[in-house]
């Protein structure tokens, strides 16, 4: 069997699995196994109730992995995230006990609601897969994948994540309401949702080893990478555009478009996988002039104009 056979077979299993219990999130759970691809992060957003939680326990139950949870609050330290040095009595002298940042899938709950201390703490975690304990520097397991939640719409009590931070994230994907159909899905088939139990459908080995190849085994054509470029250059010189797309947006544009080509089990880039990409990895690096946001210009906006704007190879 091919890489992207491989690829597309774990893709298809996961999403077989996880919609037992999660109804009607295809296209996100896509999003998210793509990021996973990738090596990124995923902030996921939405307000109360959508299912995010239940989704990254669902993802982490399929593919085996260890999930931990960190719950945000503003008197969350940084040591409770990262870990610290404890005094063993046993052996007269102080180690390292670990924090929940030492799993496969963390989920940080809330994360906007803990202080921008904390919040930083994540920094190293989530760019160099490793964190320092006091001047002890210790790597993190692989596959290693931030999953964050936060509520768009409540302010009170929250500390707005610095773009540091947010750039951090390969993409924001926003959890919406289910249709009415699937609401309905979701009542009728409410007994067996509660109560069943997602089975693991992955080898974690088999699947530490898949991932590098998983996005340096596709394929990108170079018309493809000048494409990307356009596309966040394009980001830049839109006139209601404080801060356009770095190249951290550009590097995340074509690792997000080949984790999407790995999912849908191709071992090669086209344009509709930027397009499909684009919108969950450039809105949340743009900055807007304030005389825009007045306007009523939103990000996504922005990059719908510019994908519009960009000529397709």
């Amino acid at each position: 069997m091919s890489q992207a056979a491989q690829t597309k077979d774990l893709s298809d299993k996961i999403l077989a699995e996880v919609s037992k219990v999660i109804v009607g999130k295809t296209q996100e759970l896509k999003l998210v196994i793509a990021c996973l691809f990738a090596g990124g992060h995923v902030l996921l957003e939405g307000v109360p109730g959508v299912a995010k939680t239940s989704m990254a326990k669902a993802l982490a139950g399929a593919l085996g992995l260890q999930f931990d949870r960190i719950q945000f609050t503003p008197d969350l330290l940084p040591s409770d995230i990262i870990g610290t040095y404890v005094f063993d009595q046993k052996v007269s002298d102080f180690r390292i006990r670990k924090g929940p940042v030492f799993g496969n899938i963390v989920l940080a709950d809330e994360i906007n609601r803990a202080s921008p201390k904390t919040q930083s703490a994540l920094l190293e975690a989530m760019q160099e897969r490793q964190v320092t304990i006091e001047g002890t520097t210790l790597p993190l397991p692989s596959p290693f994948i931030v999953l964050a939640t936060q509520n768009p719409i409540e302010f009170e009590g929250t500390y707005p994540l610095p773009e540091a931070q947010i750039d951090r994230f390969l993409m924001r994907v926003e959890i919406g309401y289910p249709s009415r159909d699937e609401t309905i899905l979701m009542l009728k088939n409410l007994r067996t949702i509660m109560e069943t139990k997602v089975r693991q459908v992955a080898d974690p080995e088999a699947l530490r080893a898949m991932i590098p190849s998983a996005i340096w085994g596709v394929n990108v054509d170079d018309s493809i990478r000048g494409y990307i470029a356009d596309i966040v250059a394009g980001t830049r010189s839109n006139p209601a555009v404080k801060l356009g797309g770095s190249p951290r947006a550009a590097t995340s544009l074509q690792v997000g478009a080949a984790g999407m080509a790995s999912v849908e089990g191709r071992g090669y880039v086209v344009p509709d996988d930027v397009k499909r990409v684009a919108p969950y990895v450039l809105a949340h690096r743009i900055a807007l002039r304030q005389e825009a946001i007045l306007d009523g210009v939103t990000q996504a906006t922005i990059v719908n104009q510019v994908l519009q704007s960009t000529k397709v190879p």
